[in-house]
């Protein structure tokens, strides 16, 4: 009976270590990404808003992610966020300290894959900033685009504003969005709040439209030069000091707008000075407040503009 007791005794001590090793790496394979894409290891947003601009400035969707982090995240926080690979990654990131404010560059990694671009980067205040272009089919009338948050970080409340392309028809946005209203910039913006989403959920927004003018949004809005010439003053001369008053006014009118026109030149030339101001990497300077900028630069050192 003790020798039946002692070959039973490998198998078991086998199995129970076996079991030991698969329950210490389970910690392990949970905190990773998964192959299907799963959730990634991210502080909590307390929100997030998506904009889809759909042929702004390019014959592509402009997707915009505005993040703000949980008030009570330590900072700096590490974030990991994937992109679809079409996108050929951001053209501009960027953090501010305050919702609204300043942007200012935001260093990051990537990492290519076949369906993702992953970027990572710390984030060292609540608010960040990530734009990217994605392609967007422009050879019929009929058009369509599809962004799909890949859920890689929970969010408390989810917001989504997509606008609607100039000289557009027949628009529509799913999830449906409830509230419209026109920009500053006389394009018409639909939003709405989709409440809380969990990590690991993906959110697909789908706009579809018709547009036959091959032009983008911003080319269709620019102020049409001014042909028309001013008026000429014409007026009989009136007897006596009153023509002298009429010579006085129209000299006085002329000089302001000669200064006037001096002054202007002056500024255009300042500007532009301070525009060629370049570090010793060429990059040049920021074209709103002349501060010098790196090649790497997006968004402006100073001032938060963004730079071209």
């Amino acid at each position: 009976m003790r020798h039946a007791i002692k070959r039973m005794s490998a198998p078991l001590a086998s199995r129970l270590l076996m079991a030991f090793l698969a329950l210490s790496l389970l910690p392990a394979y949970a905190a990773g990404p998964s192959g299907g894409g799963g959730p990634l290891r991210n502080p909590r947003l307390e929100s997030m808003q998506i904009e889809v601009w759909p042929e702004f400035d390019r014959p592509a969707a402009l997707v915009i992610l505005r993040g703000a982090l949980a008030a009570d995240t330590k900072l700096p926080a590490d974030v990991t966020l994937r992109i679809a690979a079409s996108t050929g990654g951001p053209s501009a990131m960027a953090y501010s300290a305050v919702a609204g404010g300043n942007l200012l560059n935001l260093e990051h990694e990537r990492t290519d894959a076949k369906d993702y671009i992953t970027l990572r980067f710390k984030v060292p205040e609540r608010y960040f900033h990530i734009e990217f272009y994605d392609p967007l089919a422009t050879g019929t009338p009929e058009r369509s685009y599809t962004y799909v948050w890949p859920g890689d970080l929970a969010v408390n409340r989810m917001g989504v504003v997509v606008q609607e392309p100039a000289e557009a028809s027949d628009f529509s946005v799913l999830p449906k969005l409830e509230a419209g209203a026109k920009g500053q910039d006389g394009l018409r913006y639909v939003s709405g709040e989709l409440g809380a989403q969990e990590a690991g959920k993906q959110l697909p927004i789908k706009v579809s439209y018709k547009k036959t003018d091959k032009r983008t949004s911003a080319e269709i809005l620019q102020p049409k030069a001014q042909t028309s010439a001013p008026a000429a003053v014409s007026a009989a001369p009136a007897a006596g000091s009153g023509d002298e008053v009429t010579k006085g006014v129209l000299v006085f009118i002329l000089a302001v707008s000669l200064l006037i026109g001096i002054g202007m030149a002056f500024l255009w030339w300042r500007e532009r000075a301070k525009a060629g101001v370049a570090r010793p990497g060429g990059a040049g300077a920021c074209t709103k407040c002349g501060t010098p900028r790196d090649p790497d630069d997006r968004f402006c050192s100073n001032c938060g503009a963004k730079l071209k």
